[in-house]
């Protein structure tokens, strides 16, 4: 199968159950959209709390110690959020929906914009932060296959039937989020040659369960947790495992 294949895919389940959404959505009271919202905002708590108990994986215990996984998710997400703040990646990543709601919808005035926005953060965040994106993108590149990347495609396509009905065109436009984030990532498994090991991995599906509570919430909307800001996380876990790992 050819490299790169998986994200087609995946950027067009995006675009087409984003378009179902929204012609669902129209039809669909507000009320009704809101009830749609809180279910996804729960379906996510459910996700991430599958991702995150990675957190305790024999292998990820066995190879930095039984007491080191939890340390290594707190640093991944403070040292990450550290820098994702200075980076003002929150800021950024809504600047970059704001930027295509206004060249792709035009100027529907502050609530259109705002709910073009959130579309588009949370989208592109439940579609980018999950651990098939980068096992799935990464082995995609290696040419190992593009099937986690088509069984993520579909759970992506349904997600945004949802996510449309209740947002919008924001969450059609999360498909360049998924195109640029697993298209590089496929380009970086071409040039790793290898997997990330499996230490790596549950230290890195911890860390992206947790980054999914935080979706879930502004989902459910109890907090605005900037989770743009907490993505350099996902590349301190394996950096902060193989750390632990080589003083353990």
């Amino acid at each position: 199968m050819i490299p790169g294949i998986g994200t087609l895919v995946n950027v067009t389940t995006v675009l087409l159950g984003a378009s179902l959404g929204v012609l669902a959505g129209h039809r669909l009271p507000e009320r009704t959209r809101d009830v749609v919202t809180d279910a996804l905002g729960l379906v996510t708590l459910l996700i991430a709390a599958t991702s995150a108990v990675a957190v305790g994986a024999p292998v990820l215990t066995s190879y930095v110690g039984s007491s080191a996984p939890m340390l290594i998710v707190l640093g991944s997400v403070v040292i990450g959020g550290v820098v994702g703040s200075l980076l003002r990646l929150e800021a950024r990543v809504e600047g970059l929906g704001g930027w295509l709601q206004a060249r792709l919808a035009g100027d529907r005035g502050s609530v259109e914009r705002h709910r073009f926005i959130e579309g588009f953060v949370v989208s592109s965040l439940v579609f980018c932060t999950g651990p098939l994106t980068i096992l799935g993108a990464l082995n995609d590149g290696l040419g190992l296959g593009a099937e986690q990347l088509i069984l993520k495609s579909a759970l992506d396509g349904f997600a945004a039937i949802a996510f449309a009905a209740s947002f919008g065109w924001g969450v059609a436009a999360s498909a360049l989020t998924v195109l640029v984030v697993q298209g590089g990532l496929t380009i970086l498994g071409l040039l790793l040659g290898d997997v990330l090991p499996d230490a790596h991995v549950a230290a890195l599906t911890a860390t992206g369960g947790l980054l999914l509570v935080g979706v879930a919430l502004r989902l459910l909307r109890i907090r605005e947790i900037p989770v743009a800001d907490l993505l350099p996380a996902l590349v301190m876990a394996p950096l902060l495992t193989e750390l632990v790992a080589w003083l353990h």
